[in-house]
């Protein structure tokens, strides 16, 4: 397996575990749930931590791509900015869930105010994660590309 499709691999966690903790954490906000909250707070912890291979092998991606008939650098650029931003983004809201379960260890309850920040932060960082992936997309599936071309109607010659 190379560092390339270790990151395709990889990058469907940030994508998929962020969405995963938002819905976990607003279930358990409808259910009143601090088992259920704390559990989300510890799913953005673990997803913050398993998205930094994702942008280790981000760059050695990038090389193993470049120069591949359809590959832009230009859309390879835009996936890059956007990646920076949802990494920084989710070790922001890593850090911010390992301060509160660390604050509320010992049996305290989430305070309604966090859990209404995190839902806010978690659903931000989502869309994020999606914008990224997007992107990141784009490189290689050009018919996703916004100016793709359409092909034109295919002949049904037959004999």
């Amino acid at each position: 397996m190379t560092l390339t499709h270790l990151h395709l691999v990889l990058n469907h966690i940030p994508v998929l575990g962020t969405a995963f903790g938002l819905g976990l954490l607003a279930y358990g906000i409808l259910r009143k749930s601090t088992e259920l909250k704390k559990t989300a707070l510890g799913v953005f912890v673990l997803v913050a931590l398993m998205t930094i291979p994702v942008d280790l092998t981000g760059e050695p991606a990038e090389k193993g791509v470049k120069g591949l008939p359809g590959v832009s650098e230009s859309i390879i650029e835009q996936h890059e900015e956007a990646a920076g931003v949802a990494f920084a983004s989710i070790g922001v809201l890593g850090l911010i869930a390992l301060i509160g379960l660390l604050a509320l260890r010992h049996g305290k309850a989430v305070p309604a105010w966090f859990a209404a920040l995190m839902v806010i932060a978690s659903f931000t960082v989502s869309g994020l994660m999606a914008w990224t992936a997007n992107m990141g997309g784009q490189i290689r599936h050009t018919e996703i590309r916004p100016d793709a071309i359409k092909p034109t109607a295919v002949s049904k010659d037959r004999d």
